[in-house]
């Protein structure tokens, strides 16, 4: 009479079992494939023709032209490009961009959402594109943004590039000094233009894209609460 009694228990248990453990790995799943960073995948650097709307949080925008058109033109600063270095304030939304002593320039940024953070640590810039497309999110933060311009991705040993953390200019908004972004630093896009110019590697003439190297490294960037 016992043993049937346990037969019974273990059949009713087993379909519990079943469901708890789908439960688990789909919350799982779930918590290891929220997106991070800037998805792209094209690394050309090159400006796509026709392309004139972008897609945020649910709104289709119109590409401005200032976000379309390659100039082509460096911006320098005083010192030598190994003193050059870039200082992200989480706390305060600010980038500041460090010419030796000197501050080159200061500005409102938007850094990652609190479920979408920004890393933290000391980075160097691995690769420049001067355009690019990004493409990820979900339901009302899906994003679809064609020639996202002046985009510095920076890494380190814990953070690989492939992520897909950097900085960018930002025309999809314009609520700097808040957190807005997927983890990249949103900046305003003229600003974007003199850091893209002004930070290591540096870009050849009429390149589109350009990896660092050790004959030419990546800016470092210092992010910090």
């Amino acid at each position: 009479m016992a043993k049937r009694r346990r037969k019974k228990f273990f059949i009713f248990l087993a379909p519990a079992l079943a469901l708890l453990g789908l439960f688990v790995i789909t919350t799982t799943s779930k918590r290891v494939t929220a997106p991070t960073g800037c998805n792209i995948d094209d690394y050309s650097g090159q400006f796509s023709e026709g392309e004139k709307i972008a897609v945020f949080e649910n709104k289709t925008i119109s590409i401005p032209d200032l976000a379309t058109i390659p100039e082509g033109k460096a911006v320098l600063g005083t010192a030598s490009p190994s003193e050059r270095w870039i200082e992200v304030d989480l706390s305060e939304q600010k980038l500041k961009a460090w010419d030796g002593n000197a501050l080159f320039l200061e500005t409102p940024i938007s850094t990652g959402l609190p479920w979408w953070p920004t890393p933290k640590g000391e980075f160097r810039i691995w690769i420049k594109l001067r355009f690019t497309k990004m493409e990820g999110g979900e339901g009302k933060y899906y994003y679809n943004l064609p020639n996202v311009p002046y985009v510095m991705f920076f890494e380190n040993e814990s953070v690989p590039g492939w992520i897909g953390y950097g900085l960018h200019g930002t025309y999809w908004h314009n609520a700097f000094g808040t957190q807005r972004s997927h983890g990249c630093v949103n900046l305003p896009t003229p600003i974007a233009e003199r850091l893209f110019y002004w930070t290591t590697p540096e870009l050849g003439h009429n390149k589109w894209a350009v990896y660092a190297s050790d004959k030419n490294p990546g800016t470092r960037i210092v992010i910090h609460e």
